[in-house]
């Protein structure tokens, strides 16, 4: 079956840029391309033999940018446990979220950590991310994948084989560029040490890995949970902090000023709340597990909804550097999703995804015609 050209007519168009809904739109679609958006009272010319879907009620969501995944974890309480899990398992869990993935609108994934094992396939010793890249670019239907590889940290932080570990400056720039050989597109580094109240590294050993990505076209983001490592990622350079659990009002303004992004991961609360009711982990039902999150997530800076969409959508594009991610565009992609209801003011209204346009069952199969 060849597809055909579609249009999704009269829906909302949700485009990130600002708190409004476009409405009376209509879509046109053809081989992955979006060839036009037009008011649907003036659709132009379309296509003899187009496939019109009925989208009215419905509004129409550029493609997300899941800015903070590890797609070959299998996530729960349990996730730093399962970075051992035999190999071609973890390759396994990576295909179904993909598929999730797919399935709930994102179509870009930025993998921040991956467990280093032997690929199946031939032996090699990396991160399997870069397995699942592989697969992933000959597969259209498959979140487009940036990989961090694994994570550089210090000795006695990160269990389970999960780290390359490094505890000085020559071994953090051979980790670093050990990492970079193998392929990866950015770096992680995990700026927590054994030591809360000290950073693993010094800001000199952290500029000199910035210094070393940046000269080999790659970028550097940091975990950050708390202030101490996140000071020094910032004076540093990094690209971007994940979670910045623990900033300050210097540290925000420093970040806005040089253009250090950050990945703020707030959805991670509340997962970690219910954990309190659900496991019996001692680092989420003890009084410190539990008053941590609790101060953690009231310090957190909440966004208005479509805030939350830009930064899911556009800017989530931007931090990839990549100018046609998060966007809905004439001449772009067709990477765009449709869901009931309006996420500039209901955000639940993500969850309720109607049709993915990259997704086979989104496109109308071609039908003989007569001249």
């Amino acid at each position: 079956m060849i597809p055909r050209p579609t249009l999704y007519r009269d829906a909302a168009l949700a485009d990130g840029s600002g708190p409004s809904l476009r409405k009376g739109v209509s879509v046109l679609v053809d081989r992955g391309r979006v060839l036009g958006i037009r008011s649907s009272s003036d659709e132009g010319m379309l296509p003899r033999d187009v496939h019109v879907v009925d989208a009215g009620g419905s509004t129409i969501v550029p493609g997300m940018v899941d800015a903070h995944s590890h797609v070959t974890l299998p996530g729960g309480s349990h996730w730093i446990d399962r970075g051992v899990d035999p190999p071609d398992e973890l390759l396994d869990v990576a295909e179904h979220n993909g598929d999730l993935l797919g399935r709930a609108g994102v179509r870009w994934a930025r993998d921040v950590g991956s467990p280093l094992a032997a690929d199946p396939r031939d032996g090699r010793k990396r991160a399997l991310t870069l397995r699942v890249r592989e697969r992933w670019r000959s597969d259209p239907n498959r979140p487009r994948i940036r990989v961090a590889g694994t994570w550089i940290g210090h000795s006695g932080v990160l269990t389970g084989g999960l780290a390359i570990e490094a505890d000085d400056c020559p071994a953090l720039l051979k980790a670093a560029s050990t990492q970079l050989d193998d392929g990866t597109d950015f770096l992680k580094l995990y700026l927590d040490g054994p030591k809360k109240e000290e950073a693993p590294w010094s800001t000199g050993d952290v500029r000199a890995v910035v210094e070393l990505a940046h000269g080999r076209g790659a970028k550097v983001t940091a975990h950050s949970g708390f202030l101490v490592g996140a000071r020094v990622g910032i004076d540093a350079g990094v690209d971007s902090l994940e979670h910045g659990f623990e900033l300050d009002s210097d540290a925000v303004a420093k970040m806005a000023r040089q253009g250090t992004f950050l990945v703020s991961t707030l959805a991670i609360f509340r997962s970690w709340a219910s954990f309190a009711q659900t496991t019996t982990l001692p680092r989420f039902v003890g009084d410190e597990g539990k008053e941590r999150i609790a101060r953690r997530r009231e310090r957190a800076a909440g966004l208005k909804p479509w805030e939350a969409l830009a930064s899911a959508t556009v800017r989530g594009g931007e931090l990839l550097g990549e100018p046609e991610a998060g966007r809905i565009v004439e001449g772009g992609p067709a990477d765009f999703f449709l869901v009931h209801g309006d996420p500039l003011t209901d955000p639940t209204a993500l969850w309720r995804v109607w049709r993915v346009a990259w997704l086979p069952e989104a496109v109308g199969p071609a039908e003989p015609t007569t001249s």
